[in-house]
Order: C-alpha cells, then structure tokens, then sequence
C-alpha cells in the first residue's frame, strides 16, 4: 500500500455482514436495517433490512443443518420469527439497501500530513461574529466535511459548510444561560445520525443536551443533567459515553435513559490505573473500549469491555516535551490500524501513537507557540474526514486547521 492510499473501514467484516455485533444492532446509515445472526453460528451475522419480507413469507430452515433449500438464501435467527431460524433472501441485504456505517479511518501506518495547515473555520481571532470563535473545544466532522463545533466561551455551536468565510449558529447563540434556548460553555459536540440531533456537553450548566439539526430549531432537550461532562462519545450500538470531570469517571448511556453505568475510572481522584485526574476528551471503539485523556496525569488511558481497571497506553511519564511524554492531553481519535492520535495540548503539538509503541511521534505541529499554518496555540479537538485529512481544534488560536493526507 502506498504512503497515500487510504479507505474507511466499516462494520462490515465481509461483504454485506457485520460480524460481532449485537443481534438488532445498529449495522447501517439505514435505520431499517439491522444486524441479523446466522443461526448456529451467532459470531457471523448478516445486515439486512428488517422490513424486507415479513415472517408469513420466510421458509424455516432445515433444523439439524441450518440450511436453506431454496437457492440465494441464508438461515439466520430472528426472535421475531417465533424464535425460529428462518431463511432470509440474499437480495434482503446489500449495500443499496443497507449502505453500510463508516466508522474509522483506515489510514497507512507511515502516513504523512501536509504540515502546513488551511484555516477551514474561525479566522484566527477571537469573536462572536460569525466568522469568529472564542476557546472553541471539541468538533464532530461529517460526511460533506461540514464542520462542527463547540464554540466554548461564546455559548455556542457553531458550523461550517465546506468553502464558508461565515459559520452558522446551529445551537445556543443566544448568550450564556440555563435556559432550553441557551448553553453555558459548551465543550464537545457530536451528531447522532440515526435522530439527525446534536448531542451537546453543556458543561457550565452541568447538562448533556439534544437539539435537532432541522431549519428552525430555537431550543433543546436534556437528555443527562447533574454532570461536569468534557467529552462526548458513541459506539455503533447508540451507546452514549460521558466524561465526568469532577468525579473522575466514564459513564455509558442508553439514550433516553437518564442513568448510566460507569465504565472506566469511579475510584476518586488519583494516579492509580484504576482512577483518573479529570478524564476529559475519550474514543470508543466497536469493541466498546474506552480511550481517555486522562489530562491532569498526562497519560492516555485504555479501558477494555468490563475491566475493573486501565492501561497506561500513551505518556504517563510525567510532563515534558520529549516524544515519549504527555503535556496535558486532550483530544484523540483512533484509525483503523489501533493507532491513536492525540492533541498534546501543551507541547503545541498532535502525536501519533502506534499500538505497544513506548514513544509517539510528531504528525503535525511542534513548532513552537504560535499562529503560523505549521503551529498551534492550545490545540484541543480532533477528527478526520472521509479522506483521511486531519482537523485540529487550535483553542486559543480561535481557529480550525484542516492538514491535507499527502
């Protein structure tokens, strides 16, 4: 593969299935379909719209070989079925009608970055005009590239289509407050696709919220309330995860549900594996493993499924510049490969970290506290887009720089 190949990685394993997910989970951008498994061999599934054929019209398979006898057919489970093992058509489940989801990036393990930056939102200083951001945090890129994020200090989400000179306010706005209409310094932001909604950590009034994306929209709803979240995430399984940084934990939501279960940290406050010191920025992989910032031990932090405790995966030696150290960390975003990259806030610079790698290495940024294309001042949020160009929130620089995959 050549240094600037890249490709999304999906929930699809193999063509049209989508192997280790949960029966009914979420396995397409259509919300009709759903992850299906193959009867006798749950580990192997199939994704395939629900409301294709009913159960009148499906055959049951052969009941000691799971086979069907009809051509173009495939035996899977589905409890709808009566809990019999039924036989779906194979053109039930294709990537027209269940278009699959894409999840990570699959970038080369020697990928560069043009290091040179292009502002794609804010214009460098500080503002509440529409060209103009103020300490922005975290920010969710989508499909078109449109950007969006959380603009902290001036109460805010803000967007940016591809090409706009002016964003446009999509939530808050309308000056800091606890009302459904306004937002406290916001700090992340991500779009849950499936309700096409903003889910917004409302820091200041200690509060997630959901505010729709549709024309029109003046308010929100509170979906999370009496947490001091920083970071935001969702797994393919509409899991919600929240940062908590006063009690130093990560809890996971059922949307819609007001209760979570903590998943990693809960212990105090502490340098210990099994706590943090403000857990801030985190990635969830379909695993539903949890990566943490863990900003004021200036490591990264890995929770498997279910641990009691984590590993120390990145930094963790104290604060420096050196690339085997961590200089309160913030945003990270993991690719396909396991390799992850984090906004090493202080040392003005984004790090890429391969899996077991005892030191990182520099991608972009590094040069030193500034606003030139090649600096930073205070980088916080991280995404990638569909092509494999990197994007970084630069705080204190008002700006988002958008480095070109080379």
């Amino acid at each position: 593969m050549s240094s600037n190949s890249f490709s999304i990685s999906t929930v699809r394993v193999k063509s049209q299935a989508c192997d280790g997910m949960s029966q009914y989970g979420k396995c397409s951008k259509n919300s009709a379909c759903a992850c299906f498994h193959r009867a006798g061999t749950p580990s192997t599934s199939i994704c395939t719209n629900r409301h294709a054929v009913t159960c009148s019209e499906l055959a049951p398979c052969n009941r000691l070989t799971n086979n069907c006898s009809q051509p173009e057919h495939i035996c899977v489970h589905d409890p709808q079925c009566r809990d019999i093992p039924v036989c779906y058509p194979v053109p039930s489940y294709n990537n027209q009608l269940c278009p699959p989801i894409a999840i990570m990036p699959n970038i080369p393990a020697n990928a560069k970055w043009n290091q040179n930056g292009v502002t794609v939102a804010g214009n460098g200083m500080q503002g509440s005009a529409t060209n103009r951001m103020n300490n922005p945090g975290g920010l969710y890129v989508d499909d078109n590239q449109t950007v969006i994020i959380a603009d902290t200090v001036n109460h805010r989400i803000i967007q940016w289509n591809k090409g706009d000179t002016n964003g446009q306010v999509v939530a808050g706005g309308n000056g800091q407050g606890n009302g459904f209409n306004l937002l406290s310094s916001p700090r992340d932001v991500l779009i849950e696709k499936e309700t096409d909604t903003l889910i917004i950590c409302d820091q200041g009034n200690r509060r997630v919220v959901q505010w729709s994306r549709r024309t029109g929209t003046t308010k929100g709803e509170i979906l999370i309330d009496n947490i001091f979240c920083k970071g935001l995430a969702m797994d393919d399984q509409r899991y919600l995860y929240v940062s908590d940084m006063e009690k130093h934990e990560i809890k996971r939501y059922k949307l819609g549900d007001n209760i979570g279960i903590v998943v990693a940290g809960g212990n105090g406050k502490g340098v210990g594996v099994n706590q943090f010191n403000e857990a801030g920025y985190l990635f969830v992989d379909r695993q539903q493993t949890v990566y943490v910032s863990d900003e004021n031990n200036h490591r990264i932090m890995k929770w498997n499924k279910g641990a009691k405790e984590g590993i120390v995966i990145a930094g963790g030696q104290g604060t420096g510049s050196a690339l085997k150290q961590l200089f309160w960390p913030n945003g990270l975003i993991m690719d396909a490969l396991g390799t992850l990259y984090i906004a090493d806030r202080n040392n003005e610079r984004v790090m890429r970290w391969s899996q077991g790698a005892t030191q990182g290495t520099v991608v972009v940024g590094g040069h030193g506290r500034g606003t030139a294309a090649n600096q930073f001042v205070g980088p916080v949020g991280l995404s990638f887009d569909q092509h494999g160009n990197l994007y970084v929130v630069d705080s204190l620089g008002s700006r988002v720089q958008r480095f070109s995959l080379v």
